[in-house]
């Protein structure tokens, strides 16, 4: 059993939690994840490590009240426990040689951006953060993100924060004003990474990007989280989840994406008491 150590509300719907899990701790490396069941009839769900204390023998997660087993995940308090906690899975995110990077969090995203970051910036890279949000209720982890870079750009879709626009034209406004980043991470909705992925090849840009896909074991066997990457079929959970965004097929990823969204809905409505017709 893995206990809850902490839990607060980031913003509506979205949550932190630190749990308590000094072996994965001790493990994790940005740009990995793990895989939690809440008990013995829940489902595996996969959610990326937002940071890890390996003294304090704790990984923290943060998720959005979703689906199913987001929604009773949320249902658990501090002092209370998680059945299984598997991980860490995937490979760290590799980013030695880097003197300027660019990070790019969209929405939910940020969280998995931010200890990316967070380890650059101890390696003494020069590190700037763009974040999208829909609007200044949906602002996430601003104070975390501005510790570790040098410039912070927070964008939302409505400019409620006084920065009206995308990601992509932020990024565009930072390249043509000079600065040469040899590295862009985007981690978001697959449709802003696959647009910041266009951008950057236009200036011929690395650019890495993270593909949270459908997933169900995390080890590869059951060929679920597969997509196409230059050409060939990769899997996720286990070649990834850091890939070249200029290689990956980002519409059949969004194609992939969505099969399963009348399933989904006929399940929250089932946890939530309502009609699946209402």
């Amino acid at each position: 059993m893995y206990e809850i150590i902490e839990k607060r509300d980031l913003c509506e719907n979205i949550v932190l939690m630190k749990i308590k899990a000094p072996l994965i701790a001790k493990k994790a490396q940005p740009g990995q994840f793990i895989i939690f069941r809440i008990d013995d009839k829940g489902e595996r769900v996969p959610l990326t490590i937002n940071d890890y204390d390996e003294d304090g023998g704790t990984i923290t997660i943060v998720f959005q009240k979703i689906g199913v087993s987001t929604k009773r995940l949320d249902m658990l308090n501090t002092g209370d426990s998680i059945m299984d906690v598997t991980g860490p899975l995937g490979k760290p995110s590799e980013f030695e040689g880097c003197k300027n990077v660019a990070v790019i969090g969209g929405g939910l995203g940020c969280a998995i951006s931010y200890p990316q970051a967070k380890k650059l910036s101890s390696m003494g890279v020069n590190v700037d953060i763009i974040a999208g949000f829909r609007n200044t209720d949906y602002i996430i982890l601003e104070d975390e993100m501005r510790a570790v870079c040098r410039d912070l750009i927070v964008m939302t879709d409505d400019g409620s924060n006084g920065n009206k626009g995308l990601v992509t034209d932020a990024l565009k406004a930072e390249i043509e004003k000079g600065k040469n980043y040899d590295l862009v991470i985007a981690i978001g909705p697959l449709i802003m990474m696959k647009f910041v992925s266009l951008l950057t090849k236009e200036y011929g840009i690395k650019t890495i990007v993270s593909m949270n896909t459908i997933m169900i074991d995390g080890t590869g066997m059951c060929g679920c989280c597969r997509l196409t990457y230059d050409g060939k079929v990769k899997f996720a959970c286990v070649d990834g989840p850091d890939f070249d965004g200029h290689k990956v097929d980002f519409d059949e990823a969004m194609r992939r994406n969505s099969v399963f969204k009348s399933q989904e809905r006929e399940q929250d409505c089932k946890l939530m008491g309502v009609k699946v017709n209402d």
